[in-house]
């Protein structure tokens, strides 16, 4: 069975005003599709059924621009919060939504063509033996904007030393890993999740197809114009 999915959609997109004053960062139109249509796409192709979204930052208009999920086959839930919680605040936040089985977590800014169905084998991995391997990252080369990269990939684990590749914001996750956070902490991913990868518990994979991570009007103009040829 495929693992669910959880979006993450409640940033302000403050880099990509003014267009995200009025349109929430996720339905920013590019190649004739919102942003998160197109994550939409590939989950329900990549055989996800159940999808979670949190929003903040005018989300009554995400909510009715997405609404179901039926144009997908897909079953949405939406985890609403009043203010953006960040990352790990945010999946913690909707935790009982997600159901008791690693998930899915993807931005719903960037633009990428992963076969999601690629992920159902280390979700499998993960509900057998979270404490051997309790998360899995997808990495990708380091973009012009990030040199510097955020990990290290080894022997299919993730580790905080050598050459370094850029978190693709795509992962999974055992829900274990956030139990306890509280519902409503603000907390970002990274650094806190680190701790796992200094345990071994995080394998990877490096991707070089198609990925981008939207954050500028700059960047969502210049994808919008390839996609559109």
């Amino acid at each position: 069975m495929a693992p669910s999915a959880f979006i993450l959609a409640a940033g302000r997109g403050e880099r990509m005003r003014p267009l995200t004053d009025a349109t929430p960062k996720p339905l920013l139109p590019v190649g004739g599709k919102a942003l998160i249509d197109w994550q939409l796409g590939r989950l329900a192709a990549g055989g996800i059924r159940r999808v979670v979204i949190n929003h903040a930052h005018l989300g009554g208009q995400l909510e009715a621009a997405v609404g179901g999920g039926a144009r997908w086959g897909l079953d949405i839930s939406w985890s609403r919060e009043g203010t953006a919680l960040e990352t790990a605040g945010g999946i913690a936040n909707a935790l009982a939504l997600l159901g008791p089985g690693p998930f899915v977590v993807v931005s719903g800014d960037i633009y990428t063509d992963y076969d999601f169905a690629r992920l159902a084998e280390a979700a499998r991995e993960i509900a057998a033996d979270p404490v051997r391997r309790a998360a899995h990252f997808v990495l990708v080369d380091n973009p012009p904007y990030h040199p510097a990269g955020d990990m290290g990939l080894a022997g299919g684990r993730v580790r905080r030393d050598g050459p370094r590749l850029t978190y693709a914001n795509i992962a999974v996750f055992h829900p274990g890993l956030f139990a306890g956070i509280p519902a409503g902490t603000h907390l970002k991913l990274f650094p806190w999740a680190y701790r796992f990868v200094d345990e071994g518990r995080v394998t990877g994979e490096r991707f070089d197809g198609a990925w981008e991570n939207l954050g500028t009007p700059e960047q969502l103009a210049e994808l919008d114009a390839r996609l559109s040829r």
